[in-house]
């Protein structure tokens, strides 16, 4: 029997980030609904005929999304709260409303965007869906149902993909009239939609289905062992064969009740980035069940080649205790997480792209490993195969396996100057000179800073003559000197332009960088760049993350030269703006033959040179992000302090090497702290950013709780959405956040960079901001001088 293959999802960008224009063209008004829709359909057709074209087995269809696949599912089971339904908008519309926000001064529409958090620990970013005892749950439509038919009239059967029910209302929070609701309580009035879905796919034929349940791998589905049984006794009556689906982490304890569940199969995550380890556990539980174990070794969250050598052991292992028919190879996730193709990479060496898989090349190796596990051990190996499709497999494995070996002898050459320097690290390099009062009382006579300062988070907009110099330049049609006589003309515009409404702490804007994790890559030893390596990380916004290839280090200054000159134009400080090491490692794709420590502490040292060099050329203030410091922690709370002890100490390492007077800053956003707010006190930082705007204020209790002592800049409006906020919307929350946080240490800030939006907007919301942080100077100055 043939082991089957399967893809548990794709990237929905298209090749050449196709849905991204076409969307951002319809948010323009430049085409119509008909259009959006005819460029998705060409989008979806054209992934599943390249993964039928390669042989996989089991292609997905369902998960496509013109925003977010989270999304997606509240709109079609009618999870829409009252305020995006009363505009008469049309369901497109509606949903774009809800993922960005929609403001229609001609129309009276003023809708802020729902919130939004990361998936897991991804970078993808999900919109958190709104639940309360009165939401009305129906199918406004079935997007799962339509997509399997579209795909069946090309000739391609595949198998429709859904997020599970008890993920989704765990994933979500109540609504703003109804706060102590707990979204699970609607899980019996959510179920019947979810029968009708899957009753209308039993009935058109379809054969399985794709139920994602990520949540079994939290600690927090130990105890919904009594929610699980019960939601999946009423799917199953009326479902075709259900492939429950985990992935990220180990299924732990929840596999006890897992195990006994009526579905047809179960998936689990056994990448670098799952569990391993997990397999002969779960197993050895499925021996005595009738389960499918679905088996995720092709990882959906590196770009590196698989070793098919050491997955082909596990699906042999998995053979011998359930048989072959009860065992499918496939991707450990979706490959939503990687960039499509190898295929238009034409400046990687072929070393480098020796040593890589994209979205594609990993649906051939899922392919591969299916059939040399179907065919006779000794074929596995052999390239004369007795048929074309075992042939084509068993060269495929032994060039991956000559492959593998080149790059494991690559590996081996490492930079011993950097690994001396990081053994030579000692305790004192992780902390200040001075505890944070005298810091802040240095800092404040050095820079002189009135009661609710006003800063940004350091990226203004990069317009389309930003983004065109720089393609000019990269292409040799703009010299060296041209390209940067440009930059200053736009940090001198954005350093006036933030004078004239008096800020207080200014950015230079960042206009020569093209991302905040690839710009800093590109002048380190040690990365790999891609051309066309998109992925998405929200709505239509697309990053190209850097891969980690070897030792990391410095050559040389990196945004010295920038931070100088704009500090030149101005007596107000300006920020020196930095990338954190955990931010880097994180949203770049990293290596898998050494530990994460080992590569963020690399990163903080090079950081640490460029952080001593920016305080030697004058510059008062460096705020060094990490965005992506929540987003690294483990899923289980075991797994935690490991991991939050060397974050906060490539962090300290970078920052540490810095006198008293010299501010360090940094900004996080779309994270909840409660967790891990001890560790984020650990960083030691004099002032901190973060999102809050889209958060109902929830993420501030801990600032009141933990008594936090430094400066606190919680962002007073929304950076992803395209709206407006009014000046007395901005005091409204700053009104709000004195009910969390001393008005001593309140900063006013938006919640993230500006590098999306567009000037006009930014200029009037930062007026509104700088207008309202005045206000609150003569509300509240008095509570201050107390």
């Amino acid at each position: 029997m043939m082991i089957p293959s399967a893809v548990l999802g794709f990237p929905r960008i298209g090749p050449h980030r196709e849905l991204k224009k076409v969307v951002e063209l319809y948010w323009a008004g430049k085409v119509g609904h008909g259009e959006l829709q005819a460029s998705a359909s060409t989008i979806r057709v054209q992934r599943w005929l390249s993964l039928h074209a390669r042989g996989v087995t089991i292609i997905p269809s369902g998960e496509f999304s013109l925003y977010d696949h989270v999304l997606d599912h509240c709109c079609m089971m009618n999870i829409i709260p009252d305020r995006y339904t009363k505009n008469d908008l049309s369901m497109t519309d509606m949903y774009f409303a809800m993922g960005r926000g929609l403001q229609d001064g001609k129309r009276g529409i003023d809708l802020p965007a729902m919130e939004m958090k990361k998936w897991f620990d991804t970078n993808y970013h999900f919109i958190v869906p709104e639940v309360s005892s009165s939401t009305q749950f129906k199918l406004n439509y079935n997007q799962a149902l339509n997509e399997f038919l579209e795909a069946r009239t090309l000739g391609v059967s595949t198998r429709p993909v859904l997020l599970g029910p008890v993920t989704l209302l765990a994933l979500s929070k109540p609504s703003h009239d109804d706060p102590s609701y707990d979204p699970l309580q609607a899980l019996d009035k959510l179920l019947p939609v979810y029968v009708e879905i899957l009753s209308q796919l039993k009935q058109a034929g379809s054969e399985s289905v794709q139920i994602d349940e990520p949540i079994l791998v939290l600690d927090r589905a130990a105890g919904l062992e009594d929610v699980f049984r019960s939601t999946y006794a009423t799917l199953a009556r009326e479902s075709p064969k259900i492939v429950l689906t985990t992935y990220f982490g180990r299924l732990g304890q929840a596999l006890t009740y897992v195990k006994d569940l009526p579905v047809w199969g179960l998936h689990v995550d056994l990448s670098e980035r799952g569990d391993a380890s997990q397999l002969e556990e779960v197993v050895q539980a499925l021996v005595p069940t009738p389960l499918v174990l679905s088996l995720g070794l092709i990882s959906g969250r590196n770009v590196w080649k698989a070793d098919l050598a050491t997955s082909l052991e596990k699906v042999r292992y998995t053979v011998q205790h359930l048989g072959a028919e009860r065992v499918i190879v496939a991707t450990s996730s979706s490959l939503l997480h990687i960039p499509v193709t190898l295929a238009s990479e034409d400046r990687l060496s072929s070393t480098q792209l020796d040593w890589l898989a994209f979205a594609l090349e990993k649906a051939s190796e899922v392919v591969t490993l299916a059939r040399i596990a179907t065919a006779a051990p000794a074929a596995a190996t052999r390239d004369d195969g007795c048929n074309n499709d075992d042939q084509q497999a068993a060269t495929y494995f032994v060039a991956n396996q000559e492959s593998i070996a080149r790059r494991r002898e690559f590996e081996a050459k490492s930079d011993p100057a950097v690994r001396h320097r990081l053994a030579m690290v000692t305790p004192a390099m992780y902390a200040r000179t001075s505890p944070f009062p005298i810091r802040k009382e240095t800092q404040q006579k050095l820079m002189n800073l009135p009661p609710f300062p006003t800063t940004t988070i350091g990226s203004f907009p990069q317009t389309s003559q930003i983004r065109l110099a720089r393609s000019h330049h990269n292409d040799g049609r703009l010299s060296l000197a041209q390209y940067e006589g440009m930059m200053e003309g736009e940090i001198e515009r954005v350093i006036r332009f933030q004078e004239s409404i008096d800020l207080d702490i200014l950015v230079h804007g960042e206009p020569e960088r093209n991302d905040m994790v690839q710009y800093f890559a590109e002048q380190l030893n040690g990365f790999l760049f891609t051309q066309n390596g998109w992925v998405q990380s929200y709505g239509s916004r697309c990053v190209r993350p850097p891969i980690i290839s070897s030792d990391v280090s410095r050559p040389g200054p990196m945004t010295v030269r920038w931070a100088r000159y704009a500090q030149s134009l101005t007596p107000k400080p300006v920020k020196g703006m930095l990338t954190g090491p955990v931010t880097i490692l994180n949203w770049s794709y990293p290596r898998i033959d050494v530990s994460r420590e080992v590569q963020a502490k690399q990163i903080a040292l090079a950081l640490r040179d460029e952080v001593i060099d920016l305080e030697a050329a004058g510059i008062r203030a460096i705020q060094v992000d990490e965005p992506a410091i929540r987003e690294g922690l483990p899923l289980r709370n075991v797994d935690w302090d490991a991991y939050l002890t060397w974050a906060v100490e490539s962090f300290r390492l970078t920052t540490s090497a810095v006198k008293d007077s010299t501010m360090i800053a940094s900004h996080f956003c779309y994270s909840d702290f409660n967790d891990i707010f001890s560790s984020i006190k650990r960083l030691d930082a004099d002032s901190i950013s973060i999102e809050a705007s889209k958060s109902d204020m929830k993420l501030l209790n801990v600032f009141q709780t933990q008594q936090y002592s430094s400066g606190i800049g919680p962002g007073v409006y929304d950076i992803h959405s395209p709206r407006v906020p009014s000046q007395e919307e901005i005091q409204a929350r700053i009104s709000s956040m004195l009910s969390y946080i001393p008005s001593s240490l309140l900063e006013v800030n938006p919640d993230c960079g500006l590098k999306t939006r567009a000037w006009k907007e930014t200029e009037e919301a930062l007026k509104n901001m700088v207008r309202a942080a005045q206000w609150a100077r003569r509300t509240y100055v008095s509570n201050i001088a107390k």
